[in-house]
């Protein structure tokens, strides 16, 4: 069963923690972090962009000039995507790309993604994140007395003192347990949890 040091506020080491096998010593699949990766970023994009075609562009209803006889190719409309405010070839619509992906899929990827971080020596477990004060300052002062720079900080619940403390630190952001994902977690390089974060992970995964 996988360990890591369990740290106080001020990055001493205060003991030991043991990671559930089920959740932090699975075969890591690759293939499923990347289905659900790539399902996670085209479920960001709004499908909103939109062009106009030829067709929908306004003016143009007359030919521009004779078909023969100037030296020049035909045309018939200055409304052709060759031209200066003509319409857009294969312009974009509105679409849908909304990806799914089964739910064992995304469980598998999950647990495959935090046993990397295992695998890495990328996790970091403090007893308790109570900062004396909601300061920038105070944050950096916490990752710095373990090594930390690039981490995603996973809270058990909604915390303003950490949350406010972290969101100005390049390289650095704050999620909770429900909205943990496997894309921010191979995104930081380091994954810092509390304690009690650590076991609602355990308790939803295992």
């Amino acid at each position: 069963m996988p360990k890591v040091a369990l740290h106080n506020i001020a990055g001493k080491n205060v003991g030991e923690v043991e990671l559930s096998e089920n959740v932090f010593g699975v075969e890591v699949n690759v293939s499923a972090m990347h289905e659900v990766v790539r399902a996670y970023l085209a479920n960001q994009r709004q499908g909103t962009q939109s062009a106009l075609t030829r067709a929908e562009v306004r003016g143009g209803g007359i030919k521009i000039y004779r078909q023969k006889g100037t030296g020049r190719a035909r045309h018939s409309s200055n409304r052709a995507p060759i031209f200066t405010h003509g319409g857009v070839a294969f312009a974009p619509k509105p679409r849908d790309y909304r990806v799914s992906v089964n739910r064992k899929v995304k469980r598998l990827a999950m647990k495959s993604a935090l046993t990397g971080k295992a695998n890495e020596n990328a996790i970091v477990v403090f007893d308790a994140l109570d900062i004396a004060a909601p300061k920038t300052k105070e944050m950096i002062k916490v990752l710095k007395a373990v090594s930390v720079e690039k981490a995603l900080i996973v809270l058990p619940e909604k915390d303003e003192s950490v949350e406010r403390a972290a969101r100005n630190i390049p390289g650095v952001k704050t999620t909770l347990v429900g909205t943990l994902n496997v894309y921010e977690i191979l995104k930081y390089h380091t994954l810092v949890l509390t304690r009690d974060a650590l076991a609602k992970i355990e308790e939803v995964y295992a």
